[in-house]
């Protein structure tokens, strides 16, 4: 990309999405505990006047958390936002926003009732030009001021419930790069004391909605300031890889000559600070990271501690860890056993599905063997390798939800770890998410990944959903009948029986793709005929 167009980008100045509202980061909306902006559209809060939304009262779960947090009232993300906020406005229909002047993800159009699907691709299926707009763009967002969100330099309790404001403006990557942190950091008990068992974005059912909401707010973000409504953030594979194939100054910057934790000077990644990776720092002050430049990007990858990490993940792996068909299970964090959150998450053995805290496994796998700023949980997020990396992670999320379909019941309502649990909103997001919006495919919030896509239905299949599904319900009224009825009753009960299964076994193959078949990646496959 040329010097000319890199500074054409970095004059582009547009409202950013992340944590406290600028509207609200004052001391009348934090004594009144009260978030609700007007909305530029007709100046009204929420967009009432225009039946966007209205002012409401949070409406917290009542849920029973997991014992892993023995306290209460002590850390500000408790039952989040509350300590901040308690009345926020709640959105209509597809409107969204922390003044309900954007669309929910999949939705645009003045009145947000245009469905769209994007898609995101390989990094390297991006041609030359998409991959140089693609860094420009990481560029741009390390360099332009968030307008809309501003980031707290301390506790509640240490602005004094509102009277003593401390906030700080960051730019729109290091905003994303401090939500992380903040969702993951140490609890502050107050003197030198810590409480390290708690995160409310990893080790738990969260992670991968967390992540997954992360990811579309960043993506959202990027179109905005650029103007660019089709981006999407692109994914490395890193299945079976021998190496760090995106380390390279073509790019995500390739070593230095010099020092091989540095990343080459020819990368402009070389020239980022990175924020909020001095915890222990942190904590001995009893203070929250304030963004301040902490030095440059770290990275060696491969030289990390083998006996951890021995290699990058294998497509073997992350197939069994598909096969999993529990989602959550038994303590429901980085102990839990046969889990399909824990095995991609890491913690358990990708080849067993029993937990193993002293190995780290696919998505922890990544973060260990770049062995430098991703490495450290709450400061991962300045390396941006991170955003290629949970993109990829969030696919084998998507597949497994399309293999295994599960309802929403299937995440944990109550005992999870704290914040976990299905209706707890996730930290630190205003506007206010729950853990379960996140949890459904990836097309009903507007995007898809490439090598996902399945083919189109056509019209007939349509027309016969309905009907194949009425046979799929009726099939165990038919076998009880088939059990009490006559010879007769028994002879017609089965075959009505047999030929329904037919059908539904046949629906099963057209419609239940699997994204791991030859159909899912685009590949050509004889579709049995329905007649």
């Amino acid at each position: 990309m040329s010097l000319f167009a890199m500074g054409f980008l970095l004059v582009i100045l547009q409202p950013s999405t992340g944590q406290f509202p600028r509207a609200c980061a004052n001391t009348q909306s934090l004594l009144r505990k009260e978030c609700c902006p007007l909305w530029d559209g007709d100046g009204s809060p929420c967009g009432e006047s225009s039946n966007r939304g209205a002012c409401q009262a949070i409406l917290l779960s009542q849920a029973p958390l997991g014992p892993q947090f023995p306290f209460s009232g002590v850390d500000d993300r408790e039952d989040w936002p509350s300590v901040f906020y308690n009345r926020t406005c709640k959105c209509k229909g597809n409107f969204m926003g922390f003044n309900c002047g954007e669309c929910k993800f999949g939705f645009s159009g003045l009145n947000c009732t245009e469905r769209r699907l994007r898609t995101r691709r390989n990094i390297f299926q991006l041609t030359n030009s998409e991959k140089d707009k693609f860094l420009a763009y990481l560029n741009l967002a390390k360099n332009t001021p968030s307008q809309d969100y501003v980031i707290a330099t301390g506790t509640h309790t240490q602005m004094n419930n509102g009277s003593n404001l401390m906030f700080r403006n960051i730019n729109m990557y290091d905003l994303f790069v401090w939500m992380h942190y903040y969702a993951s950091r140490d609890t502050l008990l107050g003197g030198s004391n810590v409480w390290r068992d708690i995160d409310f974005a990893h080790e738990a059912p969260g992670f991968l909605p967390w992540h997954r909401l992360f990811l579309l707010l960043w993506e959202r973000e990027i179109q905005k300031i650029t103007g660019d409504e089709n981006f999407t953030i692109p994914y490395w594979d890193w299945r079976d890889a021998e190496d760090c194939v995106v380390c390279t100054d073509e790019y995500m910057g390739g070593r230095h000559p010099a020092n091989p934790n540095l990343l080459s000077p020819a990368s402009f990644f070389s020239s980022w600070q990175v924020i909020c990776t001095r915890s222990e720092e942190y904590n001995s002050q009893q203070s929250l990271c304030n963004a301040t430049s902490e030095g440059p990007i770290l990275r060696n990858p491969g030289n990390n501690d083998k006996s951890r990490t021995p290699r990058l993940p294998s497509s073997a792996e992350v197939e069994f860890c598909l096969s999993l068909t529990q989602y959550e299970s038994g303590s429901m964090d980085k102990m839990a056993n046969y889990s399909f959150r824990n095995t991609l998450e890491g913690f358990a053995d990708p080849r067993t599905a029993i937990s193993n805290i002293s190995q780290s496994g696919l998505h922890n796998a990544l973060h260990i063997y770049m062995n430098g700023s991703m490495s450290q949980v709450q400061g991962s997020a300045n390396d941006p390798i991170f955003l290629l990396h949970h993109a990829f992670v969030d696919s084998i999320f998507e597949r497994w939800l399309r293999r295994h379909r599960p309802i929403l019941e299937v995440y944990p309502a109550a005992n999870a770890p704290i914040g976990h649990n299905r209706e707890n909103y996730m930290v630190p997001f205003i506007p206010l998410y729950r853990n379960g919006e996140f949890f459904i495919p990836s097309r009903e919030l507007g995007y898809d990944y490439e090598y996902l896509q399945e083919p189109a239905l056509d019209s007939f299949q349509e027309f016969l959903i309905p009907y194949l599904e009425q046979a799929r319900q009726i099939w165990p009224w038919l076998v009880g009948a088939a059990v009490i009825g006559g010879d007769e009753t028994k002879w017609y009960s089965s075959t009505l029986n047999r030929d329904a299964f037919r059908e539904v076994a046949t629906l099963e193959n057209v419609y239940r793709v699997d994204s791991n078949s030859p159909e899912a990646s685009g590949a050509t496959h004889d579709f049995p005929l329905l007649v």
